[in-house]
């Protein structure tokens, strides 16, 4: 879109192909789009919705253009000058005519009546018209002088007739039509996917937003919990309060600065995106066959730009670490330390269940111990029995044991690993497709990445730091609370918890050892007993 910035911008913007409005038409629930976009995202689909708000129509809307918006468009366009200038004839003596076509033998452009004798001489006939263009020596081979008509496929370049006869001879050519209808498909796919990478990428902005947000929401409230849990104590206590608080607003401060920092990343990217998007869309829309196939190479590369998928901003506050600085308070204090540091792990430990891997589960790729307690990632595809309860297109395994009520507790061996997955799964979990990590696929889980970044597959997954690699992860669910919490054992701390779950299925211990990444990550996971 060009870059005049007014103040009905945005509001003249079709959300699909993100350019000013052309043909509006409104749909149902009060969103404009381009005709032509609308009618493209709704080609070969059942049920029509709306592609901003997605909300779906029981039949397809009889849309007709909004001739009131597209008046406002039309002045728009006008104000900003976005209208493309107009090539004028060549031959025109007083007030010069627009030209309609080029001649490339001629190197000249004309309007309708200056074109006329190129339609009627059959001597003109016979030369290359083409429609209106500034730069026709563009168009013409410096070699031999004659149009460029074909595309060789061999050098990637446009040649002339006399070129196929030269250095051209055995190459594959073809008409230059033929290649840039070719090309022009792909652009339109590139075009697509930049189209969706600006969506998600203004999506992850709102996710971003939101979780600082609630971040910030939780941070009042746990500030306000402190306070209160500390206002009788005594005066050594008081000054740990402080402490405490100041450390928790440089929590926050630091995950505002890691938002903004995230933020205006991503919106680099949609500038950069937008721009690739419009010079895609001028492209799209020309006939100018030379100027696609130039184009096509620097266009058709996908953008480099980062992988977003994983990027979480943490909005839970993690006051475990600033509890243990009541450590240095008196023998009083003590007992409330222990309990805050070591978040009752000694209580859900009680609950612990003997586990073994269920093989008949176990994803073709994954090595599982005689005695059922290690699985990791083998590399190559195992020999095994087809079985409906065999995962497909996930690299994972559950355990034998299922739990359907009450509460229960086991631990696993992580030392050494750079990446794993661990938790719980419903036994209704699908087994012969991908599934993602969330409670909506029946995955209640924590993966580890880059050995110490940690993804809690919550709705929103919330991403964060440990301060240490646990060397050993205990898992506890409560089936009626509706809780998994997650452990790192060896320092006995609380690492993240889904809470206000509803569940329904029975449950299994769910393990993934991920991929070994060129041994750089095949240590396997260890059921270990609970001590």
């Amino acid at each position: 879109m060009a870059s005049s910035s007014g103040p009905l911008n945005e509001e003249l913007q079709c959300s699909i192909c993100l350019d000013v409005l052309t043909d509006p038409v409104t749909t149902p629930c009060g969103h404009n789009f381009c005709r032509t976009c609308l009618n493209k995202c709704w080609t070969n689909i059942q049920t029509c919705f709306c592609p901003l708000c997605k909300e779906n129509f029981s039949r397809r809307p009889d849309l007709k253009i909004n001739t009131a918006l597209r008046e406002v468009v039309q002045h728009f366009k006008e104000k900003f000058n976005l209208e493309k200038s107009e090539l004028l004839c060549d031959f025109c003596d007083e007030r010069k005519q627009k030209a309609v076509k080029s001649c490339l033998t001629c190197q000249s452009s004309y309007c309708e009546t200056h074109l006329e004798p190129h339609l009627r001489v059959p001597r003109l006939k016979k030369h290359t018209l083409i429609n209106a263009v500034e730069n026709l020596e563009d168009y013409i081979c410096q070699k031999h002088e004659r149009p460029l008509k074909l595309f060789c496929r061999d050098d990637q370049t446009c040649v002339c007739l006399s070129c196929t006869e030269g250095d051209h001879r055995t190459h594959n050519t073809v008409p230059i039509e033929e290649e840039s209808q070719e090309k022009k498909i792909q652009l339109f796919q590139t075009q697509t996917d930049v189209q969706q990478m600006i969506q998600n990428r203004m999506k992850k902005i709102e996710e971003i937003q939101h979780s600082v947000e609630l971040r910030k929401r939780n941070t009042e409230e746990e500030k306000s919990s402190i306070v209160e849990l500390f206002t009788d104590l005594i005066r050594s206590i008081e000054r740990c309060q402080s402490e405490l608080l100041k450390m928790m607003e440089e929590q926050q401060k630091a995950a505002e600065k890691q938002a903004e920092d995230l933020i205006k990343e991503l919106q680099q990217e949609i500038t950069d995106l937008k721009k690739r998007n419009t010079e895609l869309e001028q492209i799209s829309h020309t006939d100018d066959h030379l100027h696609i196939l130039q184009m096509h190479s620097s266009l058709n590369r996908r953008p480099g730009t980062k992988n977003w998928t994983e990027i979480r901003i943490d909005s839970d506050v993690n006051v475990f670490p600033l509890h243990r600085a009541l450590t240095q308070l008196k023998k009083t204090q003590e007992a409330l330390n222990k309990k805050l540091s070591q978040t009752g792990l000694g209580c859900v430990q009680k609950y612990a269940v003997d586990v073994t891997l269920d093989p008949a589960t176990a994803y073709p790729y994954l090595i599982l111990s005689d005695d059922g307690k290690q699985v990791s990632d083998g590399d190559i595809e195992q020999d095994v029995p087809e079985n409906p309860k065999r995962f497909e297109d996930v690299s994972c395994v559950l355990a034998k044991e299922g739990f359907s009520s009450g509460r229960f507790y086991y631990e696993v061996q992580v030392k050494g690993k750079t990446e794993w997955d661990l938790g719980v799964a419903r036994e209704s979990v699908h087994r012969k497709r991908d599934i993602s990590s969330s409670p909506e696929d029946g995955l209640w889980s924590m993966i580890l990445i880059n050995q110490n970044q940690y993804i809690a597959c919550d709705n929103p997954a919330v991403i964060f730091s440990h301060t240490k690699t646990p060397e050993k992860v205990g898992v506890f669910v409560d089936y009626e609370e509706g809780l998994v919490s997650f452990y790192d054992v060896g320092s006995r701390s609380h690492i993240y918890s889904f809470t206000g779950q509803t569940f329904t299925d029975k449950f299994y211990p769910y393990f993934s050892p991920c991929d070994n990444d060129k041994a750089k990550n095949s240590n396997p996971l260890i059921i270990s007993p609970v001590s």
